[in-house]
């Protein structure tokens, strides 16, 4: 989860819900190649993370920080598990038993391998007793530490065969052994579509006053294109995750090539303001791109854009009043500026398609269509972690007091209101949500049938992503409400169409910690329907359909 904002490797997370999560193990597996899903679990900080000792409550972990792997194992058929640096609750993880073999294997039914983070294996005793099958690294504790520990007695040669058999019998069932990999030759055209598709569905509009986007480029002679990252790519962040791309595509190359030698594209790396804003002043619209460079081993020092970039924008928006600032970072960021800019984007880290996909958003060729997986505060001590106890801790340990009000949760329960709430995004169009309605399946205990029908009442195609809101009764101990289902709907203008969810048992269930299962709570349900966890126009009781297993 991203839990903390800062993060180094936030970028690399799906958001702060954990039903965002857990969703593209099959699409890998289903190419040959085994997944495995990390980090097991609550790896939410770089900041000491090869030693912090985290305080999670039970409840917490199997309702916010687990269930992204859980699903990964149930639904996904993970092939590996990798566990993380920190200790959970007194045990580091990858020799922390409760969660390895407890609930991994005898909970959740895993049956596939453990791998140990980098150098995350401190004994090798106490993985191989957790449930550890592999380690990362050579010459670490599972070479002559464990050799030894054989020959001593202390870890059996069963212990030793199963590990081994989990591994080669995950290898066998995936057709590692029967159809190995070969090296074919990259397909950089394919590659560059896909990644073109990606940064274009992945965009999110989150400001776009007088509709001053979609440009439009038969009306347009220059624009000033300004920022660190005009005219350099940065495709994504840093770290283990990182990849050298085949190629990139700049914002200033793809508007020249867009746009035609008709009009002027003018471009500086925002070095000196004063500069931007003369060659911004002169323009027909200035597009400023702004962001940051997240990466492993290391959270940023603040929320704060770096460098000189607040005082740039807010320097090229007083010479020019169309300007479009573009975000290029992995995470939530603070945008003091929010209310001077007319139009903002967030492109997040977006590939080597950069350029491409940027021009075919402002200009139109494609209308943007993505929603925040997190939230934007406001401020500096705005988020759910601003004590340090929470984060990054105190004398070694984080204490997760938040308990169950994590991202947006925390928002909504303690009333505050954020810069861009989760779930959020524009688009070029407007849809409208209408007729929500809960009905229990019938022979399925438990399970409701919900629809509701979204109408494109604008003028152009879009996408409209319906997002499902549930509220539990009071007792139950729950934030304000919390998302439980989404779906993403292409449309024509004045297009209708009624969209279906299934909600299980699960759905509206809550951790029982001392009956160590899940249950349902009596009491008053409701669903919400909308486009943002604070945009949530339609409800619906769903009381009576939710029962007691």
């Amino acid at each position: 989860m991203v839990r903390v904002y800062p993060s180094g490797r936030a970028f690399e997370n799906y958001g702060e819900d954990p039903y965002l999560a857990g969703a593209n193990i099959v699409g890998i597996q289903s190419q040959g190649v085994l997944a495995e899903v990390k980090h097991y679990t609550a790896n939410d900080q770089e900041r000491d993370r090869k030693t912090i000792r985290e305080v999670i409550d039970d409840r917490t972990l199997h309702e916010l920080h687990l269930p992204a792997f859980e699903d990964s194992v149930k639904q996904g058929h993970v092939g590996a598990v990798m566990c993380a640096y920190p200790a959970v609750n007194d045990a580091f993880m990858c020799e922390n038993r409760h969660l390895l073999t407890d609930v991994l294997r005898n909970q959740w039914g895993f049956t596939g391998f453990v791998q140990s983070d980098a150098s995350a294996t401190r004994t090798a005793v106490g993985s191989v007793g957790a449930g550890q099958d592999l380690e990362l690294r050579d010459n670490g504790p599972y070479d002559e530490e464990l050799r030894q520990a054989v020959l001593d007695g202390r870890v059996s040669m069963a212990a030793l065969d199963a590990m081994i058999v989990r591994r080669l019998a995950v290898e066998i069932r995936a057709g590692l052994f029967d159809h190995p990999r070969t090296v074919t030759p990259i397909d950089a055209a394919a590659g560059g579509a896909v990644a073109r598709r990606v940064a274009e569905q992945s965009a999110v509009l989150l400001k776009n006053a007088a509709h001053l986007l979609p440009l439009d480029a038969a009306a347009l002679r220059s624009v000033a294109v300004i920022g660190p990252y005009s005219a350099v790519v940065h495709p994504g962040g840093g770290g283990s995750s990182h990849v050298n791309p085949l190629y990139t595509v700049s914002p200033v190359e793809a508007l020249r090539q867009r746009l035609g030698p008709a009009v002027t594209v003018g471009t500086l790396d925002g070095s000196d303001p004063a500069a931007a804003a003369q060659l911004a002043g002169s323009a027909d619209v200035a597009v400023v791109i702004v962001g940051d460079q997240q990466r492993e081993g290391a959270d940023r020092p603040n929320l704060s854009l770096p460098g000189n970039q607040d005082e740039l924008v807010r320097a090229v928006v007083a010479a020019n009043p169309r300007t479009v600032v573009v975000l290029n970072a992995g995470a939530p960021v603070l945008l003091p500026w929010a209310d001077q800019v007319p139009a903002l984007l967030s492109a997040w880290y977006p590939g080597e398609e950069d350029g491409t996909a940027l021009a075919a958003i402002l200009l139109g060729d494609v209308n943007p269509s993505g929603k925040l997986p997190v939230t934007f505060p406001r401020a500096e001590g705005q988020t759910p972690v601003s004590t340090p106890e929470r984060y990054p801790g105190v004398n070694g340990t984080v204490t997760y007091s938040e308990r169950l009000e994590l991202g947006y949760r925390w928002y909504d329960a303690q009333g505050e209101e954020p810069l861009f709430p989760f779930g959020f995004g524009l688009s070029y169009t407007d849809f409208r949500l209408s007729h929500l309605r809960a009905t229990p399946v019938l022979g399925r205990r438990g399970q409701v049938h919900v629809e509701v029908d979204v109408t494109n009442t604008g003028s152009r195609s879009g996408a409209e992503v319906v997002q499902l809101h549930l509220t539990f009764p009071a007792a139950a101990g729950e934030p304000p409400h919390q998302l439980t289902r989404f779906d993403k709907i292409d449309l024509r203008p004045g297009e209708r169409r009624r969209v279906h969810f299934t909600l299980d048992q699960r759905a509206s269930s809550v951790w029982d910690t001392g009956a160590q299962r899940w249950t349902t709570v009596p009491g008053r349900y409701q669903l919400d329907a909308g486009s943002s966890s604070r945009d949530l126009p339609l409800s619906a009781p769903v009381t009576a359909l939710f029962s007691e297993r």
